[in-house]
């Protein structure tokens, strides 16, 4: 993709948002809590990343040819100072940060935070202002609460990694991370909505973030589906068991095209569009119903039609004819389509290694208050004295915490 391809965007550092003036310390580690704080600081707040010494988030070490592509987006807008969590007094440090924090986030294994004696309770007591959002695998209760939790044990638990896959074949996990994604914009909410009991009763709480009550929250009515039926519901494919037709349709060309017609109007449409009219009143593909149970049969008229044409021929009759459809895209695809380069889905920011790299424009789109691009991401402890400086700490203080190696700073020797 040529460097051209997304609008050139510069970081504006002082611009503000919503979410000015509020500080958020973020000892959260990998996708999930990053994901929180990430749209927090694209919307003004001040997020300052606590990273461990001596090799910092391990998000840095997740790499594409050499470089922490995971970091550059997800450390944006954010600060950082360098902790060696080991070393006697960096507990005592961390407080004077909690001190002029309005929301922490952690995601260490559930009792950590306790044995370095910052629980709730301790929290609550010292700083009863303060959100605490814990992100964990399983939560802070239950049995399964102490073991270590990264999103692919739970998109197999949850349910979704069952449900994923080819119809008759092996369960099939995303190949992103999705639960932390899910678990990252629900970390998000809930804080805010944590922010505004504050604005109430002046007080904070805690928000117990467990990865798998996220991700299977995405199975909808599944439960109840089970409990009416008395069985889990099959792998598919790329089809559906609600509607139908819905799959991935491969065109003559080779490539593909995605159908929904959940609505039954949507359906008559594109039966008559494929010239099947008598589908509508034939009692086997009449109704979703009736649809679903002979899915198949109904993939291979609606697939045979279109695997006789080539892509932008089906695309041009399908767009006439208002059917529900798109392409199936890649990357490459979606950097050369004009409606993700005009709408700014992706912008291309300054960047130290490439000269300019392509990010994800700050979401949700704000008319009054929108989000922005303050600054990229820091290297490891970019901000450490900075940080210090703006929780109290004086010039000697600073040097002696540097010193000591409690904390690392960017240009420390």
């Amino acid at each position: 993709m040529a460097e051209s391809a997304w609008k050139p965007v510069d970081y504006t550092p002082d611009a503000r948002g919503p979410l000015s003036g509020l500080v958020v310390l973020d000892l959260s580690r990998l996708v999930a809590g990053n994901m929180t704080s990430l749209q927090m600081a694209d919307f003004g707040a001040e997020v300052i990343k606590v990273e461990p010494l001596p090799a910092g988030d391990p998000l840095r070490a997740w790499k594409q040819a050499g470089h922490s592509t995971f970091w550059k987006v997800y450390g944006r807008n954010k600060k950082s100072i360098a902790l060696d969590f080991r070393k006697d007094g960096a507990v005592d440090l961390l407080r004077r940060l909690i001190a002029r924090a309005d929301v922490m986030i952690e995601s260490f294994r559930p009792g950590t935070l306790e044995k370095m004696g910052l629980g709730p309770d301790v929290l609550e007591r010292d700083f009863p202002r303060l959100v605490l959002l814990r992100v964990s695998g399983f939560g802070q209760s239950g049995p399964y609460s102490p073991r270590p939790g990264f999103g692919t044990l739970v998109e197999g638990m949850s349910g979704f990694a069952h449900r994923n896959g080819e119809e008759g074949g092996d369960p099939l996990l995303p190949p992103l991370a999705l639960a932390d994604m899910i678990s990252g914009l629900y970390g998000a909410n809930a804080v805010m909505m944590a922010l505004r009991a504050r604005d109430q009763d002046g007080r904070g709480q805690v928000i117990d973030l467990s990865l798998l009550d996220a991700m299977v929250s995405v199975l909808g009515p599944e439960p109840l589906d089970y409990q009416i039926t008395g069985r889990p519901k099959p792998r598919v494919g790329n089809g559906s068991n609600t509607s139908s037709p819905r799959n991935v349709y491969r065109t003559r060309d080779g490539h593909f095209i995605a159908i929904s017609a959940s609505i039954q109007k949507t359906a008559e449409r594109l039966f008559r569009t494929i010239g099947r009219q008598d589908m509508i009143e034939d009692p086997r593909y009449a109704t979703n119903e009736a649809r679903v149970s002979r899915r198949p049969e109904v993939d291979a008229i609606v697939g045979g039609w279109i695997g006789e044409r080539d892509r932008d021929e089906v695309l041009e009759i399908f767009e006439r004819d208002g059917i529900t459809a798109a392409p199936l895209y890649d990357i490459a695809d979606i950097a050369a389509d004009r409606h993700f380069v005009e709408r700014g889905i992706f912008v291309s920011v300054p960047d130290a290694d490439h000269g300019r790299i392509p990010t994800h424009a700050p979401l949700p789109r704000l008319s009054a208050t929108p989000g922005a691009l303050r600054g990229p991401a820091p290297a490891l402890g970019a901000h450490s004295r900075e940080i210090l400086r703006s929780a109290g700490f004086d010039d000697a203080e600073i040097e002696a915490v540097t010193a000591s190696g409690i904390v690392k700073a960017e240009d420390a020797a």
